[in-house]
């Protein structure tokens, strides 16, 4: 936050986004910060703390889908927050069948497939508080080969870096992928303009961006589609294992292919 002379915080600003940012938690704040600013959030508020959504959210989804491989994808999958449910409700409408991580990763995954369901229910399926009546969980030894992942952020940069809420669930989502064998796909996100930033920190287990997507612009990061390098299970605890049961039926598969 900046200060004003006489002490009072003042939120930051768009300028911000100029900024190469040494720690991920400053790049969220300064993002949520000029969301909020600038009128740019949408419901629902605060922005901060979450993958934020924001106006605009549907001509980026729509924009999206112009390019490949989502212009002609059969089966993605798409994270399941607001700001990407425009992505969700505009596969649906194009026949694309979507799979979406339950929040937290506390239930596993699960399948949206649009021949299943009735066209004016696109809508309630692609909104994660209405979509149990239309989804099926599936395991993952039955998760399909994924032609193209969409996935929230909180702020990106134009070379394909991002970062989420902190939580880390993309990148787990991601390594589970590939320890469940799936060939890399390119990975797209859809965001604001003021979510974009000069520079932020990576880690080998983050999530590489192929395309990010606002609603006014198309941006080809040139990053190269690569595999997670999997899932460090030591740096797992048992707690992390009971908050995400996927990773104890993941576990369990790996076992029992050994």
């Amino acid at each position: 936050m900046a200060s004003l002379a006489n002490g009072e915080a003042v939120p930051k600003t768009a300028a911000d986004m100029t900024r190469r940012f040494q720690n991920k938690d400053e790049a969220r704040q300064s993002v949520w910060d000029a969301l909020q600013v600038e009128k740019a959030a949408a419901f629902p508020f605060p922005p901060h703390g979450r993958i934020p959504n924001f106006k605009g959210s549907a001509d980026a989804a729509r924009r999206l889908f112009t390019i490949d491989p989502f212009a002609t994808a059969k089966v993605i999958k798409v994270n399941p927050d607001s700001a990407q449910r425009a992505v969700r409700l505009e596969a649906l409408r194009r026949g694309i069948t979507v799979f979406v991580p339950t929040p937290r990763l506390a239930g596993g995954f699960m399948q949206l497939d649009p021949g299943r369901i009735p066209v004016e229910a696109y809508g309630d399926a692609s909104t994660m508080s209405k979509c149990g009546r239309h989804a099926r969980t599936v395991a993952l030894v039955d998760l399909p080969q994924f032609d193209a992942i969409v996935c929230g952020s909180v702020a990106v940069t134009r070379e394909g870096f991002r970062c989420g809420k902190g939580a880390g669930f993309a990148d787990v989502e991601f390594a589970i992928l590939a320890e469940l064998g799936h060939r890399p796909v390119p990975v797209a996100t859809t965001v604001h303009e003021l979510q974009i930033v000069k520079g932020l920190p990576q880690t080998r287990t983050d999530l590489p961006l192929s395309v990010i997507v606002t609603p006014d612009e198309i941006i080809r990061t040139g990053r190269a589609v690569s595999a997670s390098p999997g899932i460090d299970w030591n740096q797992l605890d048992e707690e992390a294992m009971a908050e995400m049961p996927v990773l104890q039926e993941l576990r369990a598969l790996k076992r029992s292919s050994q």
